[in-house]
């Protein structure tokens, strides 16, 4: 029986010795501040590290987190300033600056937090209508931390963020926003594509007229060339008939062979014989009856070895290099000569 009183008490002792040692001994994690009391006073507080108590007479009161912290509230309804009421979730982000004031001051800064920010939010939205509530979120944020920050100063915490995580209208009012919103992109969109299609029309305007230049300016250049190449023409031919010097009768039947054409058409109704037709007549019913004319022609003359007079020389054949060459020199004149008199004509100076 004594042993096993004796077995009791040295379980009382050792069971007592780990009490005392637990309540002597305390181990205070990093970002953690514990607050000690002794007889019921606050004695002074632990930061990290291993700390010895006194027994039965100093007691922790409270263990208080020294990192930032964030707390999301509910949503709060909200009245603006045009009658309207929105729902605001508001984000808080909090860090204990003093444990003492934090354990003291105020029995739960949290819930102290939310209300004082449910308060702050409709002085301040009240104060506005909704356009500014929608775009107005940093001056409102900045509000609501300049008063938290103020009030939770001396619970020994600093309200470091203030953030509106939303801001919902009411249902009408969206809708409403939304129509607007569309018919504002309507009115962008009709405006770009109106000024797309007079930018459009001006450039199709533009190349229209630049065109219109250019096919004038060919024509004119083409009818200058050809009037040109008609003039030479009709020059060398003419100095040819000179140069051959043709007699009455073969006049006479290149007449005869033009009539024909004279009179061709579907349109002509009516020929009017012109008087040199009688003359032409006469002249190639000579060359039937064998008559010669008192001029001798060219090709007698020279039968006779007589000079065909002064004036007209016999034809010299050129060579068809030389031709060749000479006609595309002639060409390059008759375009610089063209593009000169467009110039001239568009009121450029000549060079």
């Amino acid at each position: 029986m004594d042993n096993v009183v004796t077995l009791i008490v040295l379980l009382l002792v050792v069971l007592f010795v780990v009490t005392v040692i637990a309540r002597t001994i305390r181990i205070v994690p990093q970002a953690t501040a514990v607050i000690v009391e002794r007889l019921g006073r606050y004695s002074r507080t632990l930061d990290a590290g291993l700390h010895f108590l006194v027994p039965f007479i100093d007691k922790v009161r409270a263990n208080v987190d020294l990192r930032e912290q964030v707390v999301s509230f509910p949503p709060q309804t909200v009245i603006t300033s045009d009658n309207l009421v929105v729902s605001i979730d508001t984000v808080i982000y909090y860090q204990p600056t003093d444990p003492k004031s934090a354990t003291y001051e105020i029995a739960n800064y949290i819930q102290a937090i939310e209300q004082l920010t449910v308060t702050t939010l409709r002085n301040v939205v009240g104060s506005l209508d909704l356009e500014q509530t929608l775009t107005s979120r940093d001056q409102i944020n900045g509000q609501l931390r300049g008063v938290l920050d103020e009030a939770t100063g001396r619970w020994g915490i600093r309200v470091n963020r203030v953030e509106l995580k939303a801001i919902d209208p009411p249902a009408s009012v969206q809708d409403s926003m939304e129509k607007q919103m569309r018919a504002e992109r309507d009115r962008r969109a009709a405006i770009l594509n109106a000024e797309g299609l007079k930018q459009s029309q001006i450039l199709t305007a533009e190349g229209e007229k630049q065109s219109s230049i250019l096919r004038a300016e060919g024509s004119a250049q083409a009818a200058i060339l050809r009037a040109q190449g008609e003039s030479r023409a009709i020059t060398q031919v003419f100095d040819a008939i000179h140069r051959g010097d043709p007699d009455p009768k073969l006049l006479a039947y290149q007449y005869l062979q033009v009539l024909p054409q004279i009179a061709r058409g579907d349109a002509n109704k009516v020929w009017i014989v012109p008087s040199e037709l009688n003359d032409a007549l006469k002249g190639f019913g000579s060359m039937f009856s064998g008559r010669v004319d008192d001029t001798p022609s060219r090709g007698a003359r020279a039968d006779r070895g007589e000079h065909p007079g002064p004036g007209f020389e016999e034809p010299v054949l050129e060579d068809p290099a030389e031709a060749l060459a000479r006609a595309r020199a002639e060409a390059a004149g008759a375009s610089a000569a063209a593009e000169g008199a467009t110039r001239q004509v568009g009121g450029d100076p000549l060079p």
